[in-house]
């Protein structure tokens, strides 16, 4: 069977450097964010959380005790661990050295997902996990590889592509009829600088791009199990797909985790060709860890039966774990397009009261959308979570002519503008700034806008990469003493 396969020594050191370094952008995102959003006086405190969540329903380290400290000391254990695999020292010692780091990595990460509730409700999160856990049975640098885990990515890969492109095709009829590009790069959660360039795309370029990608989706991930060097073309036609979406939009580390899967597909064969390392001479793995080996593909096999049938489901779920321990989940990705893109603004002021004469100052975001003359930031593979949850918070409003209907706010929203009242100086470290400096705002409120790309004639007269109009209030001005009744 390794002959078939040619070889995988080469492929295991890629994925191994590839995953560490997602792992690592992961936990520096938990060590500058968790706190504000999700510690003792975070948006969403954990504390509070714990209070109607058991171990055995969300398994974390912090159902014993949270506290930001303990938080900290994960958050710098995960860092230090994935630059340890970054480098490769992990994987020169003994079997269990290289295991045990990447299972210690996969269990801080767990417990950080597994009480991150809305923050950390994002696809990518399983994702990241489930690769994680396969890393870790790879083994050290010194023993010769498994195709085990090797099938075990690769096969998390077909289930992300194909799932993604099923769920495209079942429900969102622009994508069957290849117009869902005239919007997505408008409408995406977090455009960055090339999106405009990308939405200008004459639209028989959109049309074409959406059927190339329901070729990568679709067709292309049944050749990740055919005999080389098929399976590397295939491996190579996602990763192109893939690179495609990491330079017209931000998406966290979605695309580049996807990129490393990738990786699994191909052979050492044709990967010495683009990176020439010297492939050292192995010795045979022991028994014992074979028998590890084939107990883990077991367990893959069985804990793929209700992903398989996800697939075939005409109510295909997108992004859904089967067990909480977020392994052999449900993958896919953008079901639907929104046609149009609404953004709540948050302005405040430090007059002591409201007339028609209050000067109003923007709080700005560091990727979301707010002054349309700003140019959209490059942020992914790092993970801005407010900036995403704030992109979700339109959906539930309703707009109608005379402005926009608020069925009910989010807990955390609410408790954001109380921080920003409060002056909170974690929470406006989310931010791109406080306009206020060292001072406090007296009242905030958040408007609600409709935002369109500028076309090319508007950009070259204003210099302006978006257009604005205002649709209506989506809260009132709001004070410190009104938000602490509610």
């Amino acid at each position: 069977m390794e002959p078939y396969f040619d070889g995988v020594w080469l492929t295991r050191l890629l994925l191994q450097r590839a995953l560490a370094a997602i792992y690592l952008i992961s936990f520096l995102v938990a060590l500058n964010q968790f706190k504000p959003l999700l510690g003792e006086r975070g948006l969403l405190p954990v504390p509070v959380f714990l209070q109607r969540v058991r171990f055995r329903q969300a398994p974390s380290i912090f159902c014993w005790r949270y506290s930001d400290r303990l938080l900290d000391v994960v958050a710098w254990t995960g860092i230090v661990l994935s630059a340890l695999a970054l480098t490769g020292l992990s994987e020169k010692g003994p079997i269990w050295l290289s295991m045990a780091t990447w299972l210690v990595l996969w269990m801080l990460y767990l417990s950080l997902v597994n009480v991150g509730q809305n923050f950390y409700g994002f696809g990518w999160e399983s994702m990241l996990l489930e690769a994680g856990f396969f890393t870790a049975f790879l083994g050290p640098i010194w023993i010769s590889p498994s195709l085990i885990p090797v099938l075990a990515l690769r096969w998390m890969l077909l289930r992300t592509e194909l799932g993604a492109g099923l769920i495209k095709l079942r429900h969102d009829r622009c994508w069957r009829e290849l117009t869902c590009l005239f919007y997505h790069y408008e409408t995406q959660p977090l455009p960055n600088p090339l999106s405009w360039y990308f939405h200008h795309l004459p639209r028989g370029m959109h049309r074409i791009s959406v059927l190339f990608s329901h070729f990568v989706q679709v067709i292309v991930p049944f050749g990740l199990f055919a005999p080389q060097p098929f399976a590397s073309i295939a491996g190579g036609l996602i990763i192109f797909h893939q690179l495609w979406l990491i330079v017209s939009g931000n998406y966290s580390w979605l695309n580049w985790l996807t990129v490393a899967l990738g990786i699994s597909a191909f052979s050492d064969s044709v990967l010495f060709r683009f990176v020439p390392v010297p492939i050292r001479q192995t010795v045979t793995r022991p028994e014992f860890y074979n028998a590890l080996l084939y107990v883990l593909g077991a367990a893959t096999v069985l804990l793929s039966i209700q992903p398989i049938l996800n697939l075939f489901s005409r109510r295909q779920l997108m992004n859904y774990s089967y067990n909480r321990f977020h392994l052999v989940n449900t993958y896919g990705a953008f079901g639907s397009v929104t046609r149009e893109r609404y953004e709540i603004v948050i302005e405040g002021t430090d007059n002591p009261t409201i007339n028609d004469q209050t000067q109003w100052q923007e709080y700005a975001f560091k990727a979301k959308p707010g002054d349309p003359a700003r140019m959209a930031a490059q942020i992914a593979p790092y993970h801005l979570r407010l900036d995403w949850l704030m992109w979700f918070l339109p959906f539930s409003v309703m707009v109608m002519s005379g402005g926009v209907q608020v069925p009910q706010y989010e807990l955390w929203f609410l408790r954001l503008i109380q921080k920003l009242l409060e002056n909170d100086q974690s929470t406006l470290k989310l931010l791109k700034g406080n306009p206020f400096g060292d001072g406090r705002p007296t009242f905030i409120r958040a408007l609600f806008y409709h935002y369109r790309y500028t076309d090319r004639s508007e950009r070259k007269q204003t210099g302006d990469w978006w257009v604005r109009r205002l649709v209506g209030v989506y809260l009132p001005p709001a004070s410190l003493s009104h938000l602490r009744k509610l």
